[in-house]
């Protein structure tokens, strides 16, 4: 056994074990719950989380106690850096305001099924494996290991006829985007002879510039990644899924999915396609302009809250991918702390409407929120602070992901770009302050009083306070973010 596997090995999938196990434990304890014991699901995957995220930090202590920048494990295929335990960070957070919000929500539906919270975990395993990976067999499994929970999680309602659609559409285009995907895959390989990530990039390094066979391979890879992203002209799965799926499910996947599929599209493009990036730069210039226009047009005319937040989403991608045609440290360093803040800010938007939600009212559409601030004034304020932040206006968190990108661009001359980019930034506030009008200046529709779920308590104060402390404290973050992109950016 010793021949193909060490210590070090399960040592760096410590965390990934540990949910796999707790995730099998919950699909085997929820067989002996009754309804009204249910909640006892979410409780074990939360402690499944805390688990993973006590030896997540026990081993980041080690290897920053004996400056250990990186540990290989399963001869390379697995790689756990800052940029891995950072992400890995970010997808445990995510898991775990997911779940909390997630518990309310299905209660109202009747659905409180333990494989909920089990394939929550499951998914948050292949996240966790794909920011890891380094040969793009396990990069491929993991993602596949991920998105189909997800496919999973947005049909999860069976008697909503827009959950099945919303599962369907999103199964059948991203098997199609995967395809494309595994493609371009199998073109690296066949020029290098090696599924190692390393490998590939010396290969591709040594291959004449604007080699066709090269130009072919960036595109299938691009095509399927920027599925993954929703980035234009692959968003059309977004708005549909986001709507359509459970409410606590968008959320997961709004943050926890889309992170981890960037983290693998920032792999590929920096590590065997960085050889490749006079080639690749024009066409990431024109699908983030794209993205960011179509997304901010395109949420001005919603009427759902939760199908704007899908075309916001889109525009941050498009933001996002404006960090990566900038390539530099400050750019990297954008993306890292964009995540980190998106995942607070976004999330927290989420579990506002969460809490809007009854038997009797759906709660996702723009006039639903109708003189919030009346009924209550809590949920209004901290949905203020979650769109706020959205759209950038400091001194909220979500500032200074956008403040680093822009600056990124105007280190390395995209003056165009950061012009445009900012523009957008005033359309975003245009369509979010569309919502906080009708919270604050509209009259309800009702004077029924909300009432918060504990776990929607802890969702909301957290999300609320971490955006808040990230943008008046921002410095330690700033550091945290500062250390994956000298992983990164090798």
């Amino acid at each position: 056994m010793n021949e193909y596997f060490s210590p070090i090995d399960f040592l760096v999938l410590k965390p990934v074990i540990l949910l796999t196990l707790f995730g099998i434990g919950v699909m085997l304890t929820d067989l002996f719950l009754d309804q009204q014991h249910k909640y006892m699901n979410a409780v074990t995957a939360l402690v499944g989380l805390a688990f993973a995220a006590v030896q997540l930090w026990l081993i980041q202590s080690e290897m920053a106690a004996q400056g250990v920048a990186q540990i290989e494990a399963f001869r390379g295929a697995v790689v756990l850096d800052r940029f891995a335990i950072y992400f890995s960070w970010i997808f445990l957070i995510s898991s775990a305001i997911a779940i909390l919000i997630a518990i309310r929500y299905l209660e109202i539906e009747q659905e409180h099924h333990g494989e909920h919270y089990a394939i929550m975990l499951f998914a948050a395993v292949g996240m966790m494996v794909l920011v890891m990976g380094m040969d793009l067999v396990t990069l491929f499994i993991a993602l596949e290991l991920m998105v189909l929970s997800v496919y999973i999680l947005t049909g999860f309602l069976r008697r909503d006829r827009r959950s099945n659609e919303a599962a369907l559409k999103y199964l059948l285009l991203g098997a199609f985007s995967s395809g494309i995907l595994a493609y371009g895959m199998s073109l690296l390989y066949g020029m290098s002879g090696s599924t190692n990530l390393n490998v590939i990039a010396d290969s591709l390094a040594a291959r004449p510039a604007g080699d066709p066979l090269v130009l072919i391979a960036i595109t299938a890879i691009a095509a399927g990644l920027f599925f993954k992203v929703g980035a234009v002209p692959f968003h059309q799965w977004l708005p549909d899924a986001y709507e359509g799926a459970p409410t606590s499910v968008t959320a997961f996947m709004s943050v926890g999915p889309k992170a981890a599929s960037f983290a693998f599209l920032l792999r590929m493009f920096l590590v065997p396609l960085g050889s490749a990036r006079e080639e690749w730069l024009p066409l990431l210039v024109g699908v983030s302009i794209a993205t960011m226009t179509l997304g901010n047009l395109a949420a001005i005319s919603q009427s759902n809250v939760k199908r704007l937040l899908a075309y916001s989403a889109i525009s941050h991608a498009g933001y996002l991918l404006l960090g990566l045609v900038s390539g530099n440290e400050t750019g990297m360093k954008g993306i890292a702390i964009y995540f980190l803040v998106y995942t607070f800010m976004n999330m927290g938007a989420f579990a506002v409407i969460v809490a809007l939600r009854r038997r009797d009212l759906i709660g996702d559409e723009i006039d639903d929120m109708a003189g919030l601030m009346y009924k209550c004034p809590t949920a209004a304020v901290l949905m203020l602070i979650f769109l706020l932040s959205l759209a950038g206006i400091p001194p909220t968190a979500g500032f200074l992901g956008k403040y680093f990108i822009f600056l990124s661009l105007i280190e390395t001359g995209h003056i165009t770009l950061a012009v445009i980019a900012v523009l957008y930034v005033a359309v975003a506030l245009y369509y979010y302050f569309r919502i906080v009008a009708v919270m604050f200046m509209r009259e309800p529709v009702d004077q029924e009083k909300l009432s918060f779920s504990p776990g929607i308590r802890i969702a909301l104060g957290v999300t609320a306070a971490m955006t808040i402390l990230i943008g008046l404290y921002p410095e330690p973050f700033i550091q945290f973010a500062g250390s994956t992109v000298l992983s990164i950016l090798r």
